[in-house]
C-alpha cells in the first residue's frame, strides 16, 4: 500500500487471524465512549462549548482558524494529535439545518484542515465525519461539528487495547500554534 506521496505504508493486521468468523468489517473499539453514551447529558445552550469558544482568545479556546460562518478548533479530547473540529458559529444541531453558506464554509475549512495537517504532521489519511444526535454518539449534539482526525499508518499501539489509554504525543497548545501558523491567511 502506498501513501499520497508514493511512500510505502505498513500493512495492517488481517481479520483472518482474529477469533470468531472472519469478515470484511474493520472495527473501531472505543469502550471509553460508553460514558458519553450512557450519560446522555447535553450542555444547555448557555453552556455550549462551541458557542463559548469563539468568545474567548483563540489560543485559550484552541481555535486554529476563523471564517465568516464557521471556525476550526482542536478537539479537547482528541483521538489523535491534530484532531480538529469544524463548527458553524451559529448554534445549529443538524447538518440539514445549516445554511448553504455554512455548509460551503465547513467543506472549505475541512479541505484546508486536511492540507494543513498533511503539511505539518505528514498524516497518511483522515477520518472525517459528523455524529448527528445523541443516539448517533454526538458528545455535543446540539451544535453541529465535523471531526477531522489525522491518521498515520503507524498510529495504533497497544495502549488503547491493553491499558485503555490513548497516547497523544503532543500538547494541545503546541499543536494549535503549529496549525495556526501554517493555516493560509485567505480563510
Amino acid at each position: 500500500m502506498r501513501d499520497y506521496d508514493g511512500s510505502e505504508l505498513p500493512v495492517g493486521e488481517s481479520s483472518t487471524d482474529f477469533a470468531a468468523v472472519p469478515d470484511s468489517f474493520q472495527r473501531l473499539w472505543t469502550p471509553h465512549r460508553i460514558a458519553y453514551i450512557q450519560d446522555q447529558t447535553q450542555p444547555d445552550t448557555d453552556d455550549c462549548p462551541f458557542c463559548i469558544a469563539p468568545t474567548l482568545d483563540d489560543e485559550k479556546a484552541l481555535i486554529v482558524a476563523r471564517g465568516k460562518t464557521a471556525y476550526v478548533l482542536l478537539n479537547l479530547f482528541p483521538y489523535n494529535s491534530g484532531h480538529l473540529l469544524v463548527c458553524p458559529f451559529r448554534h445549529v444541531p443538524l447538518y440539514d439545518e445549516a445554511t448553504d453558506a455554512e455548509v460551503a464554509e465547513i467543506a472549505a475549512l475541512t479541505q484546508t484542515a486536511m492540507r494543513v495537517l498533511r503539511e505539518t504532521s505528514r498524516s497518511h489519511g483522515f477520518n472525517i465525519g459528523m455524529n448527528q444526535g445523541v443516539v448517533a454518539g454526538a458528545g455535543i449534539a446540539n451544535h453541529l461539528h465535523q471531526h477531522v482526525v489525522p491518521r498515520w499508518a503507524t498510529d495504533s499501539n497497544f495502549f488503547p487495547i491493553v491499558a485503555g489509554t490513548k497516547a497523544i504525543p503532543r500538547l494541545l497548545g503546541e499543536v494549535r500554534d503549529e496549525l495556526a501558523v501554517a493555516w493560509p491567511r485567505n480563510h
